[in-house]
């Protein structure tokens, strides 16, 4: 039986390129290099351990049908024909595929980010200048790009697959970010057509627009908190200081008898506790004026 370990031991590497080639806008050209805009490095990891004997998991390679374990440079790519038949690729094969973009992201176009729809959207990447060599023609291209106010078009190829990549001015640098072609993406009818056209009471609309205005906020990132991964903590250093591990008590959903019901309650609620936030006054919003000009009086009358 495998469970899962705790690793405690933390490499601290410095960043290293995904990608290094050359950034092109018609004859204007500079090396780059891609490093990736995000990672999960930072998050809890675990090993997988022998239960019985605490030792590491091993995954090997093996033939299917002898059960042989293979090397890996005997392991080549395979694309299914039909049933056990496959067209077997070397790697050289796989290299000949000749592809304009394989060192240099060229710039084909420029559109306007809003018509970019998010679910094209893939995998964020810094990009910077590779040396110093190229360092003007980077700032020339980026401020381009900057003044356009616009989003530039071009391919790249990693990971042997070849990207649409979309670049904006970043700071000093350039955000790269790949898109999914056409064919990734799923068709929202196919999930949406489904969904009846529900005729919605005004008040019932009401309520639920006054429960949104009330929740408005700002984007601010770093107010983000992973509860998991605090809990996860929490769990560790009490298995790693002997204490028993409990699960807490699941809490049973509150009781509501209709939809309109459960708004109300909801109002009731945001309002007691927006009293407790304090938020800032919303534009548009006249009640919060009000309620200082009547708390003002009462302090008036009380002294």
């Amino acid at each position: 039986m495998e469970i899962a370990a705790f690793s405690v031991v933390e490499y601290l590497v410095a960043p290293r390129a995904y990608w290094k080639g050359y950034l092109k806008l018609s004859l204007v050209s500079c090396p780059i290099a891609l490093y990736p805009a995000t990672s999960e490095r930072e998050k809890i990891s675990f090993h997988q351990l022998n239960k019985n004997t605490g030792h590491r998991i091993k995954y090997r390679k093996v033939d299917a049908d002898t059960g042989d374990e293979v090397e890996s440079t005997d392991i080549i790519k395979g694309y299914q024909v039909g049933k056990g038949e496959y067209l077997e690729l070397d790697p050289e094969e796989l290299e000949a595929i000749a592809i304009e973009s394989k060192r240099t992201i060229e710039i084909d176009e420029f559109v306007p980010r809003k018509e970019i729809d998010e679910l094209y959207l893939n995998s964020p990447y810094y990009i910077v200048p590779d040396g110093e060599v190229g360092q003007q023609a980077f700032a020339v291209i980026r401020e381009a790009i900057r003044q356009e106010g616009m989003v530039a078009i071009g391919k790249v190829v990693f990971t042997s697959r070849e990207h649409i990549i979309a670049l904006e001015a970043r700071g000093k640098g350039l955000l790269g970010v790949t898109l999914r072609y056409p064919y990734e993406v799923r068709k929202e009818d196919e999930y949406f057509d489904g969904i009846t056209d529900e005729k919605i009471p005004k008040d019932m609309l009401d309520l639920a627009t006054h429960i949104v205005g009330t929740k408005k906020a700002r984007f601010e990132p770093e107010r983000f908190q992973d509860q998991y991964e605090d809990a996860l903590k929490g769990l560790l250093k009490k298995k790693q200081s002997g204490q028993k591990i409990e699960a807490p008590r699941e809490r049973e959903p509150s009781k509501v008898v209709n939809l309109m019901e459960a708004l109300r309650r909801s109002v009731e609620t945001e309002r007691g506790g927006g009293e407790r936030r304090k938020p800032a006054p919303r534009t548009g919003d006249h009640r919060a004026p009000k309620k200082a000009g009547r708390s003002s009086a009462r302090a008036k009358k009380a002294g």
